[in-house]
């Protein structure tokens, strides 16, 4: 029986990598996901995915959050679950959908941890420029903190998509959606450092298409970019875990902050929707009060 349910899991990834064409990481995840759901149908006796019902799946999230998964991982859950039972009723493998609608709004979204300015700066203050490795780690998290990219779009741009008379990059991110997203003066002189003085060092004549590359001449890896970026991070004394993504985080709520409006920090994340962009709005809304109550004349004078 759990046979026959992977069946339709493994038509729907399918179809997921041909039109959507969604990293590998999230296809994976999306079928953990569903084969998790397989498992616990299986439980109740459930053959086929029509003789699934709302209280099934009720009862599934239920279960997802005994077993103490992160509220990400649920939401992920959510996500792959309802659009598996759209692909299942486009295909007229089901009569009706069963996906309750407050699964779209069931899971709390945990706020983004971001890095500190101050602590940002400490970070890019640790790899050696003397060194081709040095150059090659400042320019890598300089241009990730200046342009908000995913790990995997970082360490996937090859050199032809980076525009240096324009400070511009062009991104093929999720969904092979292309975006231009800008970068700044600090971003563009590590990569221009890194460019004459470290990448031919590293690449000792051989040739790749990739912008940055290890000491064997080879692409990075995401595994490799995480390693030193925990290198640095200890080395700065910043006690928390700063991950690739905690510094996309911090780029756009930096940029709010600093009164970017959302739509344009929505294009440069590549965001297909907004919604997902204004979680970073909580976190402004907490840097806004702060300032009010700092700089404002009657909170000050207060001294409340």
């Amino acid at each position: 029986m759990k046979e026959s349910l992977s069946r339709q899991i493994d038509s729907f990834l399918d179809a997921l990598t041909v039109e959507k064409g969604l990293a590998r990481n999230t296809i994976e995840a999306y079928s953990r996901d569903l084969n998790r759901l397989v498992t616990f149908l299986k439980a109740r006796d459930v053959k086929a995915w029509d003789e699934s019902r709302t209280v099934h799946l009720r009862s599934f999230l239920s279960w997802l959050r005994e077993r103490k998964l992160s509220g990400r991982s649920i939401a992920r859950s959510v996500v792959a679950v309802r659009q598996f039972y759209r692909f299942l009723e486009k295909e007229s493998l089901i009569r009706e959908n069963p996906v309750p609608p407050f699964v779209d709004h069931g899971t709390s979204r945990r706020l983004p941890r971001v890095v500190g300015r101050d602590e940002i700066s400490r970070l890019l203050s640790q790899p050696d420029p003397a060194t081709a490795l040095g150059l090659r780690d400042q320019a890598m998290i300089e241009l990730l903190y200046a342009t908000g990219l995913r790990v995997s779009e970082l360490v996937s741009l090859q050199t032809h998509l980076v525009n240096l008379d324009g400070d511009y990059l062009t991104v093929k991110g999720k969904g092979s959606k292309v975006r231009m997203v800008p970068f700044g003066k600090w971003a563009r002189e590590s990569l221009l450092r890194y460019l004459r003085e470290a990448r031919p060092k590293l690449l000792q004549g051989r040739t790749s298409t990739y912008l940055f590359v290890n000491r064997s001449g080879k692409a990075m890896t995401r595994q490799g970019f995480w390693k030193l970026l925990r290198h640095y991070t200890l080395a700065a004394g910043i006690e928390k875990r700063v991950t690739p993504h905690m510094l996309r985080h911090s780029f756009a709520t930096h940029l709010l902050e600093g009164g970017a409006d959302l739509r344009s920090v929505q294009s440069m994340l590549g965001h297909a929707d907004i919604s997902t962009t204004q979680i970073y709005t909580h976190l402004t809304r907490s840097h806004l009060k702060e300032v009010h109550r700092k700089y404002h004349p009657r909170e000050r004078a207060s001294g409340k």
